[in-house]
């Protein structure tokens, strides 16, 4: 199953903070165009251009103005337009009211390219008209235009200016926020997220056989310290939760030890017959089941005490107390021990249960047929049957809990996932493969964990 996972919160933060610097850029680059700081709305310089493209002469030489659209269109919105326009030799015309205060400016003032008269910080003069005066190149010649009527911009115009305000300030500065979010949003992010390195590394750690275990928030932003508090409360609940299963496995289980023996009594002074044989191996299986349990849980809590075990001895001892089953079953059952015997810390009675659950795994599953051979070698113990064996795709399941290969088999599918775990409170691990028969081969390995393991001269 693929797993689902969000997107990178380092993008997220660049993604929104890339949406909300371009609102926030655009609104005040918005504001300010259309409140006439970046761009102006009306001009004298427009009236200037309109007055220009009007200006002719007649067969005479004498200046007129020809009624041009713009003109027109000028002289209809303004009515209060005022001008004056001259050529170089002093020659001028003139419209509206213009002030008296520039009646002579043109004048006094020939050959000035460009000029404006009344802009002033002076508060006493602020009540003082304005005035622009440009010197103009048009079909009639050179001429120097002055007038205080500002002309509205039309659409095209507030659309070009619109674009070069954008051009000219609105993306620089956009390019610039963009690398900026780039390079920092990155740096922040992990200077956010560096507190929680350790909790990431503590909860790594985290297994099923350890209790107790709380990530530390030390280091960590408030928002992240109050999830990983929950997880914590979240992990003490398992705590509890597992506690109690395992109080109650070890309740059931010391529960089941007394009817189970007596039942193992009454079978044995029954008749020998068929029936009494496979009754005293379910009696078996029960009471190995069952001292199982009492091992997970015993194990749980005393992995300190363990002492060393003799392998080869335990094997001796566990065949020889499952011969009895599974000669009846029809079975050979052989003791192989290579090399040296092999001492290991642990448990040897819930390994004993272990090698055992095996050898029963082999007597229910073998056929009825052939030797049940059980290896003994340094850190190993290893049972194989001559039976159908265990197909590659189901040799990982049949250790889960209640897993059966074929639903109407006997037992209780929890044999070999206690074999499992006790191999793991051990610090091993058993693995299912095939014997050289094309059966079953079943592997508890204690050497891959590091135990201590010494070697001794076998009695």
């Amino acid at each position: 199953m693929k797993e689902a996972t969000g997107r990178s919160l380092k993008w997220q933060l660049i993604r929104r903070l890339l949406i909300l610097q371009s609102l926030i850029l655009f609104l005040v680059l918005g504001i300010m165009f259309f409140r006439g700081d970046l761009f102006a709305f009306r001009s004298m310089d427009r009236t200037i251009e309109a007055l220009r493209h009007a200006v002719q002469r007649d067969a005479a030489g004498t200046l007129q103005l020809r009624d041009t659209p713009e003109l027109m269109a000028l002289r209809s919105a303004e009515p209060a337009l005022w001008f004056i326009i001259r050529d170089t030799q002093g020659m001028q015309i003139s419209e509206g009211p213009v002030p008296a205060i520039f009646n002579r400016i043109s004048e006094v003032l020939p050959g000035i390219g460009q000029a404006r008269f009344g802009s002033t910080v002076d508060r006493a003069a602020m009540d003082r008209p304005e005035a622009r005066m440009r010197t103009v190149y048009t079909p009639a010649g050179e001429m120097q235009i002055l007038t205080g009527t500002e002309g509205r911009a039309p659409l095209t115009m507030v659309a070009l200016g619109l674009l070069l305000v954008f051009l000219k300030i609105g993306l620089p500065i956009m390019i610039v926020i963009v690398l900026g979010i780039l390079v920092a949003t990155p740096l922040v992010v992990r200077g956010a997220v560096a507190g929680i390195a350790k909790a990431e590394e503590q909860a790594a750690l985290i297994d099923i056989g350890q209790r107790g275990v709380r990530l530390e928030t030390e280091g960590t932003p408030p928002e992240i310290a109050s999830l990983i508090r929950a997880v914590n409360e979240a992990l003490s609940r398992l705590d509890d939760g597992c506690e109690r299963h395992q109080r109650f496995l070890a309740d059931a289980a010391h529960e089941l030890r007394t009817p189970i023996a007596i039942l193992g009594i009454r079978i044995a002074a029954l008749p020998p017959t068929p029936e009494r044989l496979q009754l005293i191996a379910d009696v078996a299986r029960l009471t190995t089941l069952t001292e199982q349990l009492l091992d997970i849980e015993r194990l749980g809590r005393d992995i300190a005490d363990f002492k060393p075990v003799s392998l080869l001895e335990l094997g001796k001892r566990v065949v020889s107390d499952m011969a009895p089953l599974a000669f009846p079953a029809g079975y050979a059952l052989d003791l192989i021990h290579q090399g040296p015997d092999s001492l290991v810390q642990g448990d040897e009675a819930a390994l004993g249960r272990a090698l055992a659950s095996l050898i029963q795994n082999a007597i229910d599953h073998g056929g009825g047929r052939g030797t049940i051979n059980v290896h003994i070698a340094p850190g190993i113990m290893e049972v194989c049957d001559d039976g159908p064996g265990i197909p590659p795709l189901e040799r990982d399941r049949i250790f889960e809990p209640f897993y059966r290969l074929k639903p109407r088999s006997r037992g209780t599918g929890l044999g070999l996932h206690l074999v499992r775990q006790i191999a793991e409170l051990h610090g091993g691990n058993v693995r299912a493969g095939a014997s050289r028969t094309g059966g079953a081969r079943l592997t508890i390995n204690l050497t891959s964990a590091g135990l201590t393991i010494s070697s001794a001269k076998a009695g």
